[in-house]
């Protein structure tokens, strides 16, 4: 069976070597850095249309085991979908309304493994969103991410007294910057009873209570009392989906003073459509890491930001940013797997390994984007108090 693959597969030239369990194996290249061995031989035959799920599935049920650095893994499995199926993008999908149920089951899922797992390998704050890396070649990963919070910080014009409402508040880290840093007090949300249980801890040790309050909400529970001077909004409106996207920004929209700002700072589609990456990568995000994750393109966020009474002033992609922070989460875990081993079952390592691996690919590939989105209320007249340039971000 494995001669008859290799009919299909030599033609790649890739540096990979394909073995059966305990039988013969096949180089389909010179110096091969990535061993792929097929430990159920019915798997053989689906090598021949390998779309980025199958593979992934195939890893993560343990059909198959993969020896070499998960980077080149990554690198030479998409090598190898592209080679015998081309570079066709997936349709786009039908696009449902998630309710509140459907959401919290979500986040549920994906942020209530483990707080320890995911202290492995993030940074101390634990932020888990894109850093910003000011010296790309010498910046450690805590180092960025507070680049990141400042940088956020900064663009929102933060001053002492101001109320900052923060959409999806994870572990705290972006709430906790901005009051110790820039006196604002801060009500921030969260779906995911672990990071909200952490995040309090790690506020009472910082001796931020009185400044900061984190709740178990729903942004679409929120008063829209026009409260706040300020909203920021990071890693949140991928779980929205597009059917919400507007709904999502009126919620917004109605929280803020007139004259305040609003940051969102979210992954966007690459395709106007918002139809997912190729060959199958979006598919398996879909089915084993975000359930029910969306990805808008950016035009559709400045639309539906824009219809809703937001007016946009400032775009930046941080796109090879967050390919090096991927970079920096896989390499972490890859360096932690028998403490992870103990924390999360071997399925669930085996997704992440490959979800973090993938996404730094991913991004690097601009298989997707990511951006920070600032807009402002305007003030009834029409006039708002922004700096007419951005020196006072840099300055």
């Amino acid at each position: 069976m494995l001669t008859q693959l290799s009919e299909s597969l030599s033609k790649l030239k890739l540096p990979l070597r394909v073995s059966l369990a305990g039988g013969p194996s096949l180089d389909l290249g010179p110096d091969p850095r990535v061993t792929l061995e097929i430990l159920d031989p019915l798997l053989l035959n689906e090598l021949r249309q390998p779309s980025l799920d199958k593979l992934g599935e195939a890893f993560i049920d343990q059909r198959m085991d993969v020896r070499g650095p998960i980077m080149d893994v990554v690198e030479i499995a998409d090598h190898l979908s592209m080679g015998l199926l081309g570079d066709n993008s997936e349709p786009a999908r039908l696009r449902t309304t998630h309710d509140k149920a459907m959401d919290a089951e979500a986040i549920a899922y994906h942020y209530d493994i483990s707080n320890d797992f995911y202290r492995l390998w993030l940074d101390p704050e634990m932020v888990y969103s894109c850093a910003y890396f000011r010296d790309p070649l010498h910046d450690s990963l805590a180092q960025a991410q507070i680049n990141k919070l400042d940088h956020l910080c900064r663009k929102l014009r933060l001053k002492p007294g101001e109320r900052l409402l923060d959409v999806g508040c994870g572990w705290g880290g972006l709430a906790r910057h901005a009051a110790r840093h820039y006196g604002v007090s801060v009500y921030g949300i969260t779906l995911s009873k672990e990071q909200l249980e952490l995040a309090r801890e790690k506020n009472a040790e910082q001796g931020l209570e009185a400044s900061i309050e984190l709740q178990l909400q729903d942004y679409r529970d929120l008063p829209g009392d026009q409260a706040f001077d300020k909203v920021v909004s990071v890693g949140m409106f991928e779980h929205v989906g597009h059917a919400n996207l507007q709904h999502y920004f009126k919620i917004l929209y109605d929280q803020l003073k007139p004259g305040g700002l609003v940051m969102n700072h979210g992954i966007t589609a690459k395709y106007v459509d918002g139809r997912p990456v190729s060959r199958g990568a979006g598919t398996f995000i879909g089915r084993y890491v975000f359930p029910h994750g969306e990805l808008p393109h950016l035009s559709t966020a400045i639309a539906s930001m824009s219809e809703e009474g937001l007016e946009v002033v400032d775009v930046e992609s941080l796109r090879l940013h967050y390919a090096r922070t991927l970079e920096h989460w896989s390499t972490n875990l890859e360096a932690r797997l028998e403490d992870a081993r103990a924390l999360v079952s071997d399925k669930t390592l085996r997704i992440w390994r490959i979800y973090l691996a993938g996404c730094a690919y991913g991004f690097r590939k601009n298989w997707m984007n990511i951006h920070q989105i600032l807009a402002v209320k305007p003030l009834p007249g029409g006039q708002h108090h922004l700096p007419w340039t951005r020196d006072d971000i840099y300055s």
